[in-house]
C-alpha cells in the first residue's frame, strides 16, 4: 500500500458520506493505492453504521474500527497508525473542516524528503473560544519545544511511515507529535492547508486544551530526564542538603562560642532541609537502578537498508 488515510471520529455520522467521497476525489488524480482507516472512538450516533455502509461501497478500501468506549484522540490515533500499511500516512479529523485536496501536496512534501507534514491552518472558521487558547497554546508549545512552527494541535498531517511509527502516542500527546518527531530526529515542516467552517454537529474540543500545557512539560522532564533521573534528583538533594548544613554549621560555630543552644525554627528546617537532600538522592540513585536494570536504549532507527 502506498498511502494511508487514518481518520479519528467521534459523533461524525453526517459528515462520513461526504469526506469519503472528496478522499476519492482528491485520490483520483495521483493514481495511486490508498486505504482509509476509520476508527470509532466510542459514538453514541449512528458513526459506525454510516462507516459499515462506507466499507461496504468501498471495499477494499475502508477499514473500519470501533472502540467499545471513548478513549480520546490519541488512543484512536495510535490504533490506525499500527493498523496501517502504507509507506506514507496521512491523518486527518472527520469533520469536514480538513480538506482532502491538500494530500497530494502533503505527499509530494514526503517524497522531497520531510519526515513529517503538519498541516497549518492559516486562515481559520472556527470561533474565538477555539482561535484564542491555540494562539496562546502555539506559541508556549514553540517557545519550550524549539520547533517553529505555527499551527501543533492541527490533526491533517502526513508522515512518513518511520517516523509516523516511532511515535508513542497516549493520553494527550496527540497534540504534540510533531515535537515528538523532532525530538525524535526526524525532519518537520508545515504547509497551509485549506480549511473550512464546521457543516454538522458542534466541537469536541475548546478552551480546556490550554490544560495540555502540563503534558508538554511533563514531556520536556521526559525527554531530559528519562535515563539520568539522577541529574534532576541529585542537584536538589545536594542544595538542600548543603544548604541545612550551613545553618547548622552555623548554629554548631554558635554553640562552641558561647556553649548556648537555642531550638529555633531554622535549626528544625535544616534538619528537615538535610532529611529531603537525602531522600532525592535516594530517590535519584533508585531511579538509576531502574533504569540500568531495564536497559532497553530506545533509540530510533530512521532507515535501514538489508
Amino acid at each position: 500500500m502506498d498511502i494511508s488515510i487514518v481518520i479519528p471520529l467521534f459523533n461524525e455520522a453526517e459528515s462520513l458520506p461526504t469526506l469519503m467521497k472528496s478522499i476519492a476525489e482528491a485520490m483520483r488524480p495521483l493514481g495511486r493505492p490508498y486505504e482509509v482507516i476509520l476508527v470509532d472512538d466510542g459514538s453514541t450516533d449512528a458513526s459506525f453504521e454510516a462507516c459499515a455502509r462506507l466499507h461496504a461501497e468501498y471495499r477494499g478500501t475502508v477499514t473500519a474500527v470501533r472502540f467499545s468506549r471513548n478513549y480520546g484522540k490519541s488512543a484512536a490515533l495510535s490504533v490506525g497508525i499500527q493498523k496501517a500499511s502504507g509507506r506514507i500516512i496521512v491523518t486527518m479529523d472527520a469533520d469536514l473542516q480538513d480538506d482532502p485536496a491538500a494530500i497530494p501536496d502533503m505527499v509530494k512534501l514526503i517524497e522531497q524528503g520531510w519526515d513529517v507534514v503538519s498541516g497549518w491552518k492559516k486562515k481559520r472558521h472556527d470561533p474565538l473560544s477555539k482561535t484564542a487558547p491555540s494562539k496562546i497554546f502555539n506559541a508556549l508549545t514553540s517557545m519550550i519545544s524549539g520547533l517553529k512552527i505555527h499551527d501543533f494541535n492541527c490533526g491533517f498531517k502526513a508522515y512518513r511511515r518511520e517516523a509516523a511509527l516511532s511515535l508513542e502516542i497516549y493520553g494527550e500527546r496527540h497534540r504534540y507529535l510533531p515535537v515528538l518527531a523532532h525530538w525524535n530526529g526526524f525532519r518537520v515542516t508545515e504547509m497551509p492547508v485549506p480549511h473550512h467552517p464546521r457543516r454538522f454537529g458542534k466541537s469536541k474540543f475548546g478552551i480546556g486544551r490550554a490544560a495540555g500545557m502540563f503534558d508538554l512539560l511533563t514531556l520536556v522532564f521526559l525527554r531530559t530526564y528519562l535515563r539520568k533521573p539522577l541529574h534532576f534528583f541529585g542537584p536538589l538533594g545536594c542544595c538542600m542538603g548543603l544548604a541545612g548544613v550551613i545553618i547548622l554549621g552555623y548554629f554548631g560555630v554558635q554553640w562552641a562560642i558561647t556553649r548556648e543552644m537555642h531550638i529555633r525554627p531554622l535549626v528544625l528546617l535544616s534538619l528537615g532541609a538535610i532529611i529531603m537532600g537525602i531522600q532525592f538522592i535516594s530517590i535519584g540513585l533508585i531511579g538509576e537502578l531502574i533504569i540500568n536494570a531495564n536497559p532497553k536504549a530506545g533509540y530510533t532507527i530512521r532507515e535501514m537498508l538489508e
